[in-house]
């Protein structure tokens, strides 16, 4: 046993530094997930994480005081209110607000008037804001209508006194839960592009020179060696599993110093499902350099696989957001499961006992595969 251990760590330790010496390997683990945290993160923020959204409201100079009316109602629906100084400045926003002239007299007249509202963008947070701005107007409007019905004349103070009366319709709310506000920008996209990563690096730099190790003729003169082939399948494994480590280990710290990701109260069990899906990735990484009979073949399979199993997975997007079936799919998968984990510990509250189930469906599915590993390993 003691022997067994020693031939794996030599070959882990040799065989994780020439990994990390190959310029593919370092800019793959190393350069591109970066790249990945700031292009998705920035595709992905779509203001849903709960934080207030920008709206550049532009007002008419004789817009009355209906228009500061509708302003005050805005923000109070989740938007922080901002006004421009200049018509440049106000087309940078995202969202823009333009509330016309003689806005105020014109409705005290009874004529219609439109309030212009223009987006950058029409993702999934385009109704949302289009509902707000509408409730916001149409609860002015009513307000407008319920003082004229009193027979008083229409003034900011009579809208302030019409909000300070006791309502004789009200709703009664209570908490029925924790609410689960999917993740969006850098939030999604640090811990998706590690789990991508993870398995796009070890499904090729990992299966790859296990395929090249093979066909060079490396596996058939370990063969010959007085080590075991558990040692041998140990010992490559273990070379993969540090590689995944290390990936791992450097989009945290990249995410929290250079993106801000805050990991959530429970950092420890986040670290405890990475490493057990590391583990997990580096046995089918593994198996597919295994019984890959070519070049080739290793190479398409270990890119499309991991591509499928990432879109699918909800690496690129919050699954939360996508049809029912598609998360149900999801975590059948081992990048659903895992980020279905990382969700509930950094976003949604929950505790680490929670993600246990994930953890050792991650571990078991590696021994498994271990275990088939060290029966059918290929040598030659």
């Amino acid at each position: 046993m003691n022997h067994l251990f020693r031939d794996a760590w030599f070959l882990a330790r040799t065989d994780t530094w020439r990994l990390l010496r190959g310029r593919e390997t370092l800019m793959w683990t190393f350069f591109m997930p970066v790249v990945f945290f700031y292009f998705i993160g920035m595709v992905n923020n779509n203001g849903s994480s709960g934080e207030k959204d920008v709206l550049a409201v532009s007002v008419a100079p004789d817009a009355g005081f209906l228009a500061d009316e509708l302003v005050q109602r805005l923000g109070s629906h989740d938007f922080e209110i901002v006004r421009p100084e200049s018509r440049d400045k106000f087309l940078l926003f995202r969202r823009r607000l333009e509330i016309p002239a003689g806005f105020t007299e014109a409705v005290l007249a009874g004529k219609p008037m439109k309030v212009g509202f223009s987006r950058t963008g029409d993702d999934s947070g385009a109704d949302y804001d289009r509902v707000r701005i509408s409730r916001a107007t149409y609860s002015a409007l009513a307000d407008l209508i319920a003082i004229r019905q009193g027979g008083a004349q229409p003034t900011p103070e009579q809208f302030r006194q019409l909000a300070a009366e006791p309502r004789t319709l009200q709703l009664d709310v209570k908490i029925a839960g924790h609410r689960i506000v999917p993740p969006s920008g850098y939030e999604q996209s640090v811990p998706g592009t590690m789990v991508m990563f993870t398995l796009t690096v070890l499904f090729t730099a990992g299966a790859v020179s296990l395929t090249l190790e093979r066909n060079y003729g490396i596996l058939r003169r370990l063969a010959y060696s007085p080590m075991s082939r558990g040692a041998v399948v140990l010992g490559k494994w273990g070379a993969r599993m540090a590689i995944g480590a290390i990936q791992i280990a450097a989009a945290m710290i990249t995410g929290s110093v250079l993106f801000g990701v805050h990991w959530g109260p429970n950092l420890p069990m986040v670290v405890v499902v990475m490493l057990a899906y590391g583990g997990l990735v580096a046995s089918l990484a593994m198996l597919l350099g295994n019984f890959g009979r070519t070049l080739t073949q290793v190479i398409g399979l270990g890119v499309i696989s991991s591509n499928l199993l990432a879109g699918l997975g909800g690496c690129w997007w919050p699954v939360e957001i996508t049809p029912l079936w598609t998360q149900r799919l999801a975590l059948f998968l081992p990048t659903g499961w895992t980020m279905d984990a990382l969700h509930k510990l950094m976003n949604f509250g929950a505790s680490p006992a929670t993600v246990i189930p994930h953890v050792c469906v991650s571990v078991a599915l590696a021994l498994a595969a271990g275990w088939v590993l060290a029966r059918t390993f290929r040598f030659e």
